[in-house]
């Protein structure tokens, strides 16, 4: 990950933050530092920790995950870090006037995604929104979308055949990302050059790769109904199955167009300026 998308900035102030189980964690020691103004917020958050504690019998350590987090010696360590529900909960504890745009803007976002569970349509408004501002053709965000309708769906149907680990649904994907392309993700990730975590793989797919991986999605989940596939084992076999016949479709349009559909293009030339996305925010 490069050094500045592992920082985020605050009036002025930077915060580092680490991404992590498809979520950025930020370093509470430095939101502390930047909303308190403290000259030792090691301690101010030690304090706040046991003063929490003594008034409500809450812990506030259990919000938070030790994530390694670079320090001012160029080496990484392990911090107290949280993500941004959990951050919201921290801040609430806070005795600073400063806080209150941070409670603000969380809870915002905390609202905003509410919205978006009783509303579907607001959470898809926004993400077109976004890919628009960085520059992504129409036709190529309509499947975007799409995609991410079907990816639900399997991961949907997934939990309710008792996938629970993050790691098992990284595999589960790998199994058919394997079978449709011939890569698991991150081989294709590097294929494409593309190097920090926080860089989705499809939102570096051309046309007929986001096809490719719905069919692959949209197979796995039908077989998996299908099939009535329960537990991890038989759900790889059913991902397994859904991507093959993806890939028996690549094959085909490969062999009658005489051209790879696995491309190595990237879409990292697209960037949201400071303007459109200061002009986001606002909106």
């Amino acid at each position: 990950m490069d050094s500045k998308d592992a920082l985020v900035v605050f009036e002025g102030t930077k915060i580092r933050r680490t991404w992590y189980e498809e979520q950025w964690y930020f370093s509470v020691v430095d939101t502390v530092r930047v909303l308190t103004d403290s000259s030792d917020a090691k301690d101010y958050w030690y304090r706040l920790k046991k003063r929490e504690y003594e008034s409500s019998g809450i812990e506030l350590s259990i919000f938070c995950r030790q994530l390694k987090l670079p320090s001012s010696d160029g080496k990484n360590y392990k911090t107290d870090c949280a993500n941004t529900e959990y951050m919201f909960r921290i801040i609430q504890s806070i005795p600073s006037k400063k806080a209150e745009p941070f409670k603000r803007w969380l809870a915002k976002v905390g609202y905003e995604r509410i919205q978006e569970i009783e509303n579907p349509e607001l959470a898809q408004d926004r993400v077109k929104d976004y890919y628009e501002l960085k520059g992504y053709p129409a036709d190529w965000i309509e499947k975007r979308l799409r995609g991410i309708a079907i990816r639900q769906d399997l991961t949907d149907e997934w939990k309710f055949r008792g996938i629970q680990e993050q790691k098992d649904f990284a595999i589960l994907t790998n199994e058919i990302s394997k079978a449709t392309f011939g890569k698991t993700v991150g081989e294709y990730k590097k294929f494409k050059s593309l190097k920090r975590n926080n860089q989705n793989l499809r939102d570096h797919m051309t046309d007929w790769e986001l096809i490719l991986a719905m069919v692959g999605e949209k197979a796995t989940t039908d077989i998996t109904i299908s099939k009535d596939s329960q537990g991890f084992n038989e759900c790889k076999d059913s991902a397994l199955e859904g991507g093959t016949i993806a890939k028996n479709t690549r094959k085909e349009i490969e062999q009658k167009t005489g051209k790879s559909i696995v491309s190595n293009e990237n879409y990292l030339h697209l960037h949201l300026t400071e303007k459109k996305l200061n002009k986001q925010i606002k909106d």
